[in-house]
């Protein structure tokens, strides 16, 4: 009899475990419509839109030099081409972005997503690349030798709770506080940070945004 009942636990604790290794990072969370309307490219000033970016077959291509101009003429920022996500700009409750993301072989010092806002910090989250990895900021790692290879990403940021977690492919890899309150809205393409690489490039797609 104690044995039947051992394995009964036994086998309802390893379900258990299999769920929650098997739950989805977006399980709980309601998709938010967004369409090319809700997307606002950002590119240098002296250039045509579609001299730094592509959008083919579903695919966002970004691409951008480390000697471009910033995206306006009064901006002191550095090169960027990045989509900014409109409509859905927030200050609490919890926002969650996913996405599909390609890095190039030679990218690098280049932010490729990152959640705007902060109190302390313009940004309360960013995914860099250095060569070769995918690293939160400077650090830590998230993803090592990113090149070449597809990968779903998705951030959550719980702004009432100050918190944000990041998964690739599902998995989680992060979690760490937030810079503080702000107007906060995703962003995706690539930013030049430090040391950059002269050419930067990152691909995406699948692009969604969740609330809950």
């Amino acid at each position: 009899m104690k044995t039947s009942i051992f394995f009964i636990v036994t086998i309802f604790l390893l379900g258990v475990i299999l769920k929650a290794a098997m739950a989805d990072p977006t399980d709980g969370f309601t998709q938010v419509p967004i369409s090319q309307s809700n997307f606002q490219v950002q590119y240098p000033y002296d250039v045509s839109q579609s001299d730094r970016y592509s959008f083919v077959n579903g695919v966002h291509k970004f691409w951008v030099y480390s000697t471009d101009k910033p995206f306006s003429p009064s901006s002191t920022t550095k090169p960027r081409t990045e989509i900014r996500i409109t409509g859905y700009d927030y200050s609490s409750g919890t926002w969650q972005f996913e996405g599909n993301m390609y890095i190039p072989s030679g990218t690098s010092g280049v932010s490729v997503m990152q959640v705007f806002g902060g109190s302390s910090a313009a940004t309360t989250a960013m995914l860099r690349v250095y060569n070769p990895n995918l690293t939160y900021y400077r650090s830590p790692v998230i993803i090592s030798n990113v090149y070449g290879t597809w990968y779903r990403v998705n951030v959550i940021h719980n702004a009432d709770a100050g918190r944000v977690q990041v998964y690739i492919n599902g998995v989680f890899k992060y979690e760490t506080g937030d810079n503080g309150d702000a107007n906060h809205y995703f962003k995706f393409g690539v930013y030049t940070q430090d040391s950059p690489s002269n050419y930067m490039e990152s691909r995406w797609s699948g692009i969604k945004v969740f609330r809950k």
